[in-house]
């Protein structure tokens, strides 16, 4: 890992992995043979992609062979999430526990369970561009922008590149496709960003069909 990083970047997948944790009450909660729930939403999304699993493994390296309390690295340690040990556990303890169990991944990506996202930071994870169509193009100040969802959906269509819209329309799928309720598909929703109702007549998910619709076409 290079040492040449803007303060703040040194450590950007440790960080991410520390959101995990955030998004499940800010404690560390791993055995070393049982991961929390923090730990598990990162190796579930990690499995998808394990590239990230070897930078983090890389980085909590990094970060235990300089010490936490390194002045060398105290401007990237301040921009972490804080995320407390258990009692008698030092943060490093906890860092070498989640380490392990990334190990393990990288032996065996295949090994970890798929189930549905467990918290809003694995949602977004999941579903990335979802995230950015839902999250920046139909929240809470949508009124205020637009005259219509048509409207906003347009912009969104005229502003994304082709690679983008063909990611949107999958992930909408798979989205569709991964949830059965409409109560869940709510909470995945609005997870992702969205903080409107669907349509008058319309379900969400009709919605969301219908937006997958329009976006495979332009």
């Amino acid at each position: 890992m290079s040492h040449s990083l803007p303060p703040g970047q040194r450590f950007f997948e440790l960080a991410d992995l520390l959101k995990a944790y955030a998004y499940a009450g800010y404690t560390f909660s791993d055995t070393p043979q049982v991961p929390g729930p923090g730990l598990a939403s990162y190796l579930r999304i990690a499995a998808r992609d394990p590239a990230r699993a070897v930078r983090a493994v890389q980085q909590i390296d990094d970060l235990l062979s300089v010490g936490l309390f390194s002045e060398e690295i105290a401007d990237d340690v301040e921009g972490l999430p804080q995320i407390r040990p258990p009692a008698g556990k030092s943060v490093e303890g906890c860092l070498r526990i989640a380490r392990g169990h990334l190990h393990r991944l990288l032996q065996d990506p295949s090994g970890i369970p798929q189930i549905n996202p467990q918290n809003s930071w694995e949602w977004n994870e999941r579903f990335p561009e979802l995230s950015q169509l839902l999250g920046a193009y139909f929240h809470r100040d949508f009124s205020y922008i637009y005259e219509s969802r048509e409207e906003a959906l347009d912009e969104y269509v005229g502003q994304a590149e082709a690679e983008e819209r063909a990611q949107a329309v999958r992930e909408i799928g798979e989205l569709l496709a991964m949830v059965s309720s409409d109560e869940e598909l709510r909470i995945a929703a609005t997870a992702l960003g969205l903080d409107l109702l669907p349509p008058q007549g319309m379900s969400l998910r009709e919605w969301l069909e219908a937006v997958r619709h329009t976006i495979a076409a332009a």
